[in-house]
């Protein structure tokens, strides 16, 4: 094969994108780096002081002062602590950008020096460790990074920005209480929303694009099984929970396996068995905790179906006093990307991080609550941030080995790379869809079916 050098009109417009593309790595580099010393501030203030599900209170202070020394129009205890800040810039699409606020109960064992030591009381009563081991803390680092630049340059978009920090995602509550205390009639409603979760998929400086479904429908489901207690060297005399709630966690693990169509992604996992109070007593009762997940909406329904069909089967066969109890205390339907939309987004993100840098992956099996807002029907473009330190994920995956995960007491994202890659991600995003006119926007939309 013989290549020709291009010449004349072909090179010159090789030329100008180069010139273009470079100028805006170079440009974009500048300006987070403009704001990182701030960021990374309030990054190891939040990480050092987390605070559980719908009682983040300081953390949110924090993150509205900030927004209104930048000059946003903030208004706080949305939804119970969430907080919504407000930039107008002339006419143009109303763009939502969120962050969540909240940590879990963890306890941290990264060893950095700046490691949450936070002990206090879950809503259970009960004395428990706090950590960002979810990278809440990265997602709150990059937006007010991306605030402040687009504060400082106002030049280079049109529109309202609006910037919204949730509560509660952890117990994927945080969402709905926002919408229900008028999110969307108290603000401007969104023509389209952007967020980003860190993990250690991808490594730090690179981020991934899911069009279609990013992750799962969720359901939590506590069960109670009803027997008869007695003396456990008795056990004629009783109808022992612990038992039906042995069978029955077996018998569930069946669903996916013979009853879910092969190919079709389901999860049905029991968290927590929790009975008795001593050797010698059999209780009367004894409560799962489960969570179920799936991408397809058929599928969701039929596990549900078996579960609740297993459950009581399994209490009826061992005679049990009474039918379980059955309780769905959260939910959450999955994700979705509107497809034209990442594809659009996919360009501005290539321009500041570079094609090698921008991967399209596949959807994961956790869930999350940004569904709430999709539902209202806001387009949303939900990413990946990598947060691996890149020789480590390549050590791990040349021992077949992997990095701790989100949720883990080691989760500790190379928070470096992964918030400036963060902040850039995000302001060429907003810049890109902070442009024309809303009609423009709608425009570039996957229609509704």
């Amino acid at each position: 094969m013989t290549l020709r050098r291009p010449t004349g009109p072909r090179l010159a417009l090789i030329t100008t994108l180069l010139l273009v593309t470079t100028s805006a790595r170079a440009q974009g580099s500048s300006e987070v780096s403009g704001v990182y010393a701030d960021a990374h501030a309030l990054y190891l203030d939040i990480h050092e002081h987390p605070e559980l599900s719908a009682h983040e209170t300081q953390t949110a202070a924090k993150l509205a002062g900030r927004l209104r020394q930048l000059g946003y129009d903030v208004t706080e205890h949305v939804g119970g602590t969430g907080i919504v800040a407000i930039l107008k810039n002339g006419p143009g699409p109303t763009v939502m950008l969120r962050t969540e606020l909240d940590a879990l109960p963890v306890e941290e064992k990264t060893g950095l020096g700046y490691a949450s030591k936070v002990r206090t009381k879950d809503d259970a009563g009960r004395d428990v460790p706090v950590m960002h081991a979810c990278g809440h803390d990265v997602h709150m680092a990059s937006l007010i990074g991306t605030a402040a630049i687009l504060a400082q340059t106002k030049n280079t978009w049109n529109g309202t920005l609006m910037l919204v920090g949730q509560p509660a995602e952890e117990t994927i509550s945080g969402a709905k209480t926002m919408l229900e205390d008028g999110l969307l009639t108290r603000f401007p409603k969104p023509d389209a929303a952007v967020a980003l979760h860190v993990g250690n998929r991808l490594p730090a400086g690179t981020v991934g694009i899911v069009p279609g479904t990013y992750d799962t429908n969720a359901n939590s489901l506590r069960i109670t099984i009803y027997g008869k207690g007695g003396h456990g060297s008795m056990p004629d005399t009783t109808v022992d929970p612990i038992v039906i709630a042995a069978r029955t966690i077996l018998a569930l693990q069946t669903i996916v396996s013979r009853e879910v169509k092969p190919g079709e992604m389901a999860v049905v996992t029991v968290g927590s068995l929790q009975a008795g109070t001593k050797n010698n007593i059999i209780p009367d009762q004894a409560v799962l905790g489960l969570t179920v997940r799936s991408y397809k909406p058929g599928v969701r329904k039929q596990v549900l179906a078996a579960i609740a069909r297993i459950t009581k089967a399994e209490a009826e066969a061992s005679d049990a006093p009474r039918e379980p109890l059955i309780e769905e205390f959260e939910s959450t339907d999955s994700v979705y990307n509107d497809p034209a939309l990442a594809e659009r987004l996919r360009a501005p993100l290539e321009s500041v991080l570079g094609k090698t840098h921008v991967v399209t992956d596949e959807p994961v099996a956790a869930s999350e609550d940004f569904s709430f807002f999709v539902n209202q029907g806001i387009p949303g473009f939900y990413f990946d941030l990598g947060g691996a330190n890149p020789e480590k994920l390549a050590e791990a995956k040349a021992a077949g080995t992997i990095l701790p995960s989100n949720h883990s007491p080691l989760f500790a994202p190379d928070a470096e790379p992964a918030i400036k890659t963060g902040i850039a991600a995000e302001v060429a995003l907003l810049r890109n869809l902070l442009q024309g006119s809303p009609a423009d926007l709608r425009k570039s939309m996957t229609p509704a079916p």
